[in-house]
């Protein structure tokens, strides 16, 4: 059922044709499970094993050279090579590429985990009623219709309609499926707004959610795929993997190399036509096979064999460099993605702020003696962990906070009307929270308050172990009051009262909206001496323009304290006892931004970077805090610039796509939007980054050119994403990408190398072939050059340091080619020099050698024809292998110095030398 939460409670319960006293009958359950089947998310079909295998040779070069390698093979059975010799060549080749195989494999079935573990989101049981008994059932036996009941601590089994609340009040903690850290109030009225997203369906209880307030009942009302988890998975299955910039130029690249190798040697198989019958072959056939074996060497020098197993290496050594950076790289080639990123399009919960929810700032009444003067102190500190001070509004830190009468009973109130736990968690090294973020918040401020007397020095806190620290001052405080009772939050009063006892003294502690509290206000505290006052029109005005000073300018979550002395005796407390009471504080909370966003964000702008933050936050306080960080400082009017998912998605066409190249907020998002917005960019030809941790980002990292997922995210979004940040610090993002510029840069220069060098062999085949001179390198020399000569020189390439204005540059274009046109023709004069002084060292060992033969130019032009003439000479000398040595080593030689030329595309030698020193 699609519109449950636009539908009234009644029509849900008929719509199933379930009796809420009853529940389903079993006959009905059996109806209902075959209609809309099973509360599980089905299993992704792999592929096997073989086929991730055959899939790795799925590249035109490397067909090309199995292709050599097997026409090697049948070549040397035909000319009646037996043994070692026959399969020395094409063992050579076969074996480079299982090895380039295996690692493919490797990678690819380490990769994919996303929905395997997204299955673990899903509650294991659930509390049922069924033929009016309630039992204790799998999840996946729930059926549409089942009428299941929660309490706090319950993973939500399926999606569900409320229809009857049992408590108070239900609050759900829905962070995995929006991204918010605050919890979501529940309700049973059905829902009139138009175009809902997940945090507007305020009467739905949401598969994978969990209850942190309350208890209700609820109507199953979607199970498996047709929950908003199984939308999620739904859409990761519908995902296909992007091939990364540089794997689209690098096959690029390989298609107009093979159509290159492929012209070579069909030209030096044609211009050799007129030598097909020279004795020397034995015939038409044999001198056909003779020179077809030529066009073989040529297509295995052309091909750089070696090239996969050094971009594998060098984005491997880049991601080890990365690690130290705390990005933990899960897919190599993500690593040069990041230099040519454009667009980086970022969580706001848990990236951008810290997903805690903190006090930063007190408002208490200091004195009345000639006017009323209202204190501000703020706060440090943005997690959960009991460290930070109290500044007053000068700026002075205060030494003892809870000397001040105000804080001292703030901290009181904080402590005890309080239903919340704060732990330390030592396997994962941080402070947890167990409850509502608010209410965590407010137990960290008691803890920063401190103590009255020696117990708030602070040598006698630091003292303390770390789990003995979460609570210290809090548990003091429940120590030495008793609680009583306790009036829970109601939407009607929007507060929650406690009643404490404390040597013969009964107190009532109470915390809500400011508005609520305020108006039940008669009496206030004042900070100076600690003495109580009426609350008159002026002072009450003073606090309400500083609270929606709060609220409005700073988006800050604002909680009213107050208490009241209560009769002894007392042990329940009515909705009457809340009033005429004594207003404490007023605290100002919200989830703050990281330290270091601002100087990333300024980073990412002087790079040439655009940052989207994108968050399920409503608008107001998004922008807030996008001005915070600094996501703003380059827009003189946010007009065209900040967009909900429904102002997006009103707009026509034309301004769709002027609003994506302009956008710098995006709110009020579901995962649907996020993967939208994802898919929307990249159709311009942006390289997308999109970072995240909670479950509903999963479908848009995994869609996006490359995913990051915050170190403390959820397992699903870790294995979705391409890279994890293990200290969810959005500021680590610049870091990664300056090293994934360095990287690609790198990978460049030693890709042109390589080629550059593979160019001089096939130079060297083919003008060997049309002087009519014997074969100056065997095919196992040129693969041995390829891999060991080119290969280690390459690598070492990779380890060039990035330079020092590698992020003052725009990003590459993602049509940039590796090898453009111009540099392509350097490549080939360099080539053509490599390859000719390769040629004149053979020529050289027969021509000028002293121990060599010294024989005329001519006769080595006429070798083949040597057995048929009378020579001065043993034909035997052209099947010496000291000539093709002599080759190998000009080879090796001259690769060596263009291996220093290829350490900067336009700078010379001399010129890097002097900057390094």
């Amino acid at each position: 059922m699609e519109d449950a939460y636009a539908r009234s409670v009644t029509e849900v319960l008929d719509f199933f044709g379930v009796d809420p006293k009853r529940g389903l009958t079993d006959a009905q359950v059996t109806q209902h499970a075959r209609l809309y089947g099973k509360n599980v998310l089905p299993e992704e079909k792999r592929a096997s094993f073989w086929k991730l295998v055959l899939k790795q040779f799925d590249d035109l070069l490397v067909k090309i050279l199995i292709v050599a390698a097997l026409v090697s093979f049948v070549l040397a059975l035909i000319n009646g090579d037996t043994g070692l010799t026959a399969f020395l060549e094409p063992s050579v080749i076969l074996m480079i590429l299982a090895a380039n195989a295996a690692v493919g494999v490797i990678t690819e079935t380490n990769a994919e985990k996303a929905l395997e573990e997204l299955r673990a989101y899903q509650a294991d049981i659930a509390t049922v009623l069924r033929n009016g008994c309630f039992s204790i059932l799998p999840a996946t036996e729930l059926v549409p219709g089942d009428i299941v009941e929660v309490a706090v601590g319950c993973k939500i089994p399926a999606d569900m309609r409320m229809i009857e609340m049992l408590s108070n009040q239900l609050r759900v903690d829905q962070a995995i499926l929006t991204g918010e850290s605050c919890s979501v109030e529940k309700e049973l009225e059905s829902t009139t707004a138009t175009n809902v997203v997940y945090q507007d369906k305020t009467n739905i209880l949401f598969s994978g959610t969990v209850v942190v307030a309350g208890r209700a009942r609820a109507i199953v009302v979607g199970v498996g795929t047709h929950t908003a988890m199984g939308g999620i998975h739904d859409s990761m299955l519908r995902t296909e993997d992007e091939v990364t910039p540089l794997k689209k130029k690098l096959d690029e690249f390989g298609t107009f190399l093979a159509k290159v190798i492929a012209g070579i040697c069909v030209l030096v198989w044609i211009v050799n036509i007129g030598h097909f019958r020279d004795p020397a072959h034995g015939g038409l056939l044999r001198g056909a096979i003779h020179y077809f074996k030529i066009a073989v060497a040529l297509a295995v020098a052309a091909i750089p064999e070696g090239l996969p197993a050094v971009v594998t290496t060098c984005l491997a050594l880049g991601t080890k460099r990365m690690a130290r950076l705390n990005a933990i790289v899960r897919s190599l080639p993500s690593v040069e993605t990041l230099g040519c990123t454009t667009v980086i399009c970022s969580d706001k919960t848990g990236t951008l702020t810290t997903n805690m929810m903190s006090a930063s700032k007190v408002c208490v009444l200091h004195t009345v003696q000639h006017a009323p003067v209202i204190s501000e102190y703020s706060v440090s500190g943005t997690t959960y962990a009991p460290e930070g001070t109290i500044f007053d509004s000068t700026g002075l830190q205060l030494e003892l906070p809870a000397q001040s009468p105000c804080l001292l009973h703030i901290a009181m109130c904080s402590a005890l009307c309080n239903e919340s736990i704060l732990q330390y968690n030592p396997d994962k090294g941080n402070y947890e929270k167990i409850g509502e973020s608010t209410e965590v918040a407010l137990r960290v401020l008691a803890e920063k308050i401190g103590l009255p007397g020696f117990d708030s020095m602070p040598s006698s806190l630091n003292m303390l172990s770390k789990h003995e620290r979460a609570s210290y001052c809090n548990h003091y405080w429940e120590d030495h009051f008793k609680k009583i009772s306790v009036a829970d939050f109601t939407r009607d009063r929007k507060m929650m009262s406690v009643l404490c006892s404390r040597n013969q003294l009964q107190i009532m502690f109470s915390k809500g909206a400011p508005e609520s509290i305020i108006s039940r206000c008669t009496n206030i505290l004042c900070n100076d001496d600690g003495s109580t006052i009426p609350l008159t029109a002026s002072i009450q005005a003073e606090l309400e323009s500083r609270f929606h000073s709060f609220a409005g300018k700073e988006t800050l979550r604002c909680l009213a304290l107050a208490f009241k002395r209560m009769p002894m005796g007392l042990q329940s407390l009515s909705h009457n006892d809340e009033n005429d009471l004594t207003f404490i504080g007023l605290v100002g909370m919200l989830d703050p931004p990281r330290e270091e966003v601002r100087n990333a964000m300024l980073s990412c702008m002087t790079a040439g970077i655009r940052v989207i933050v994108v968050t399920g936050d409503n608008k107001t306080t998004a922008e807030s805090l996008c001005r915070k960080i600094g996501a703003f400082d380059h827009l003189a009017d946010l007009a065209g610039h900040s967009y909900t998912a429904t102002e997006f998605e009103e707009l026509p066409a034309l301004q769709k796509t002027l609003a994506l190249q302009r956008m710098a907020l995006f709110t009020r998002v579901e995962p649907s939007h996020k993967r939208m917005l994802v898919e929307a960019l990249r159709h311009q030809n942006e390289v997308v980054a999109m970072t995240g941790d909670g479950v509903n980002d999963a479908p848009a990292l995994k869609k996006a050119d490359i995913g990051i997922a915050m170190g403390s995210g959820t397992a699903v979004a870790k294995s979705a994403s391409d890279m994890v940040l293990a200290d969810d610090n959005f500021a680590t993002i610049v870091a990664a990408v300056a090293e994934g510029r360095a990287i690609y840069n790198n990978t460049k220069q030693f890709i042109r190398y390589m080629i550059s060098s593979n160019i001089g062999e096939v130079v060297c085949i083919f003008v060997a072939a049309v002087l009519g001179i014997p074969d100056t390198l065997a095919p196992v020399q040129l693969l041995w050059v390829n891999l060991v000569t080119d290969g280690l020189p390459a690598t070492a390439i990779g380890f060039n340091k990035q330079d020092s204005d590698v992020m003052k540059a725009k990003p590459r274009k993602v049509n940039e080619a590796v090898v453009s046109g111009w540099l392509f023709f350097r490549y080939l004069v360099i080539g053509a020099y490599v390859g000719l002084a390769t040629v004149a060292g053979f020529i050289w060992w027969f021509l000028y050698f002293d121990s060599g033969p010294k024989l005329p130019y001519s006769e080595l032009m006429n070798f083949d024809s040597c057995s048929t003439r009378e020579t001065t000479y043993p034909c035997s000398i052209f099947d010496d292998r000291h000539p093709s040595t002599v080759s190998m080593t000009v080879l090796v030689v001259v690769e060596m110095f263009n291996a220093l030329n290829n350490l900067s595309e336009n700078q010379s030698l001399l010129l890097l030398s002097s900057m390094k020193c």
